[in-house]
């Protein structure tokens, strides 16, 4: 004896794009221009005439968008520049928020 068996598939699956966080340099009195622009360019990925500008962007302005990313990506990127600040003895402080 067979036995049917039937499933309603749903037309459409609907898929959340993950959100997206700004990570942020913030400027300070101590840290240097070439060390921010190394943490740009080892962090972020950055070139150095990117990197340039987003320096001259955080000195000038106070911060500066440095990328943006999925939470977890942004979250580990906050915590490297925090590790390399440290490492270094600098207090450069990165931070994110949501797009």
């Amino acid at each position: 004896m067979a036995h049917e068996i039937e499933f309603e598939l749903q037309d459409s699956t609907e898929v959340e794009e993950p959100k997206k966080y700004k990570v942020l340099l913030l400027n300070d009195d101590y840290s240097t221009m070439d060390f921010v622009i190394d943490v740009l360019t080892k962090v972020f990925r950055k070139t150095n005439d990117e990197s340039t500008n987003i320096m001259l962007n955080i000195h000038n302005h106070g911060k500066d968008i440095c990328g943006v990313y999925t939470h977890e990506i942004s979250a580990t990127k906050v915590a490297q520049v925090k590790t390399m600040a440290r490492d270094n003895g600098f207090p450069l402080k990165a931070d994110m928020e949501e797009e």
